[in-house]
């Protein structure tokens, strides 16, 4: 065997062996961890543990931030003002829209006293100045953030949410799923949106949250004034939901929500161009991430990509057939295995047989997408 046949030997047992220490010791949290467990049932009453009186839980503000959303606002503002929820206003913040938004609140605001109207004429590009106006005229201390296009599982959502806050918990990473769809760029979606969860809610339970999706996010008010909210990168159109996480979460105060209940969904893009925009402008941000989280990503993502490379060129040239296929065999066991259970969590199911392929999938996704990432300069328009 020449030095480079054993060059390329060494790069996939190294990249196989750097995916298999990714699925054991951060994916397996959401499989075997006890938090994991615990999310995937209905919250606990707050106790006071002194007086033993169920504690009142507290009155939540949610923002949704929408520009032109007039046709979202009338199908799902519904669900959210009428959750179960004990004390809690809506805040939508309309950030210059040309639309009939306000056509559609008016009459909404008429029937539900809990639901106000903030509107916002920023010119700047980005949803985070008007998100940022919203956290300011919010009248309550526990923010839950969502989109006008999404819509709650259950109309217990926000207690589900809230219920994942304590003393120390300052931060609560919710799930946002996609709906169903036919089709392979839906199913693609989808298992792309799940994998993106297993990554920010498994590092988050082994320490390292980086990240959550503006979808479905609760925090308090005092950690978002306390971090100077978006200054640090305000000049961004993007990051209202990741870069403020990735400054603002460390070990201590960030919690995960896995109960169905919790989730809010939405439609995906329906053609791999809008599709392609949007991830664009989603990936933009990741260079401004914390070194060791970018480390760790980009660890993550690289040897994917080699282990596939690797198997192919081991067997393509004949180097070591036996070697690469039982290396592929071993991590795809494990993969099938932990991605069963994980998607069933996350209400993906239906994805479990699909998912070799799919694996390979994001292979390819991650090579289309690399040089926008790095070429990308974020001045894309959120919506």
């Amino acid at each position: 065997m020449s030095i480079t046949d054993q060059i390329i030997l060494a790069v996939f047992a190294a990249a196989t062996a750097v995916q298999l220490f990714f699925w054991l010791f951060f994916f397996s949290r959401l499989v075997f961890g006890k938090e994991a467990s615990l999310n995937s049932k209905p919250p606990p009453p707050i106790v006071n543990r002194k007086s033993s009186i169920v504690n009142p839980p507290p009155p939540v503000s949610v923002i949704i931030c929408a520009r032109n959303e007039a046709h979202n606002l009338a199908a799902h503002l519904h669900r959210i003002l009428n959750q179960n929820y004990r004390s809690y206003e809506v805040l939508v913040v309309l950030h210059k829209s040309s639309d009939k938004s306000l056509d559609v609140l008016s009459p909404l605001q008429r029937q539900y006293e809990h639901l106000r109207v903030v509107e916002c004429g920023d010119p700047r590009t980005g949803k985070k100045h008007a998100l940022a106006k919203g956290i300011e005229q919010a009248k309550h201390q526990v923010l839950l953030l969502t989109d006008a296009d999404c819509v709650p599982a259950s109309h217990d959502w926000i207690t589900g949410m809230v219920a994942g806050m304590d003393e120390n918990t300052r931060i609560v990473l919710g799930v946002a799923p996609y709906f169903r769809a036919p089709g392979p760029l839906n199913s693609f979606i989808r298992f792309e949106a799940s994998y993106t969860a297993m990554q920010y809610l498994a590092f988050a339970l082994a320490g390292f949250p980086y990240m959550g999706v503006g979808r479905n996010l609760a925090y308090r008010k005092e950690l978002f004034e306390r971090t100077g909210g978006f200054r640090k990168h305000e000049g961004l159109a993007s990051g209202d939901d990741d870069l403020f996480i990735n400054e603002a979460a460390h070990k201590g105060n960030v919690g995960i929500r896995l109960n169905p209940d919790t989730f809010a969904y939405s439609a995906p893009k329906e053609t791999w161009r809008d599709y392609y925009r949007q991830k664009t402008r989603h990936f933009s941000t990741g260079k401004y991430y914390k070194l060791h989280h970018k480390i760790l990503l980009s660890t993550l993502a690289m040897s994917h990509g080699l282990h596939y490379l690797g198997a192919f060129i081991l067997v393509v040239f004949k180097i070591s057939i036996i070697f690469a296929l039982l290396g592929y065999t071993v991590r795809m066991c494990l993969v099938m295995a932990f991605s069963s259970v994980i998607l069933k969590r996350l209400q993906q199911q239906n994805l479990r047989p699909w998912v070799p392929a799919l694996d390979f999938a994001l292979v390819l996704f991650y090579s289309v997408f690399a040089p926008a990432i790095l070429m990308n300069n974020d001045t894309q328009q959120w919506n």
